[in-house]
């Protein structure tokens, strides 16, 4: 079968399917099979595939079909213009999660060597996007799930900023032993009871402890906010994501425990979509 009658075919199953953008999705995941860009793959659209090849392709449409993300399929995913690889343990690194990357870099810019906290790690996508910008930057990523620590170890090492990167299975604070200046967080921020209304590539293939803040998705907040004044040198700033409508209620957390200067970041969507504080 010619790829370009491949092509055809993988795009009508997956609108059939009810996924948005076929012809992007089956762009990428036949170019992943075949190793080719798109430019290449509209070059080659009379080309003859081979049995093994039609087969590979199947079997990733099959499980695009069934709302499987691309980037869980192809393995990893770009975030801040940077490759990140996935596993079963990690959130995927979104774009409205570069919202956070950007607030940060606006207070860190110009900082002799500052050091920085990113709290429930996963990829190491928010750590490392900064440290990429941050030439004297170094940080500690901390993860409960070695899994993810296994991961953001290999961004690292890919990123060539695995000597400025240092990453360790953790409970959130628990056995930190120093003051940083930046503390950062994507923590957990969906409701316990809303996680089942969630489109399924969320719900099924994101690890629910990365998705549940329990039952009003500031669980993870309450646990942090009234500790990070310990970790913080002074001057530092805490930068924290939040989901759509929590932001009174966080910063109300950040002024109970002495912070000040609460800064709301909202993302491309005109979403408040992270929050950012300093100590006094």
């Amino acid at each position: 079968m010619k790829l370009l009658a491949v092509i055809h075919d993988a795009e009508q199953k997956l609108a059939t399917a009810g996924i948005d953008n076929p012809a992007l999705d089956v762009t990428i995941l036949i170019g992943h099979a075949l190793g080719l860009d798109r430019a290449q793959l509209l070059g080659q659209s009379e080309r003859a595939l081979a049995i093994d090849e039609f087969y590979n392709i199947e079997q990733l449409i099959i499980r695009r079909a069934a709302h499987e993300p691309v980037a869980r399929i192809v393995g990893e995913r770009e975030f801040w213009s940077l490759p990140f690889g996935l596993n079963e343990a990690t959130l995927e690194p979104r774009p409205d999660s570069e919202t956070l990357v950007e607030a940060a870099l606006q207070s860190l810019r110009g900082k002799l060597a500052p050091r920085i906290l990113d709290l429930g790690t996963g990829t190491g996508c928010l750590l490392l996007a900064l440290l990429h910008e941050l030439s004297s930057a170094t940080g500690v990523g901390i993860d409960i799930a070695p899994r993810a620590i296994e991961q953001a170890q290999t961004n690292a090492k890919r990123l060539r900023l695995g000597r400025r990167a240092r990453f360790q299975v953790g409970n959130w604070l628990d056995y930190i032993e120093e003051k940083f200046d930046a503390i950062i967080s994507n923590p957990p921020y969906i409701a316990t009871n809303d996680i089942a209304s969630l489109m399924p590539e969320v719900r099924e293939h994101d690890p629910r402890r990365a998705l549940d803040g329990g039952k009003d998705g500031l669980e993870i907040y309450r646990l942090l906010i009234p500790q990070l004044r310990h970790f913080l040198k002074p001057e530092g700033i805490a930068i924290f994501e939040i989901g759509q409508g929590q932001a009174q209620a966080v910063e109300t957390l950040f002024r109970d425990a002495g912070l000040m200067g609460i800064i709301q970041f909202r993302d491309l969507s005109g979403i408040e979509r992270c929050l950012m504080t300093h100590m006094p």
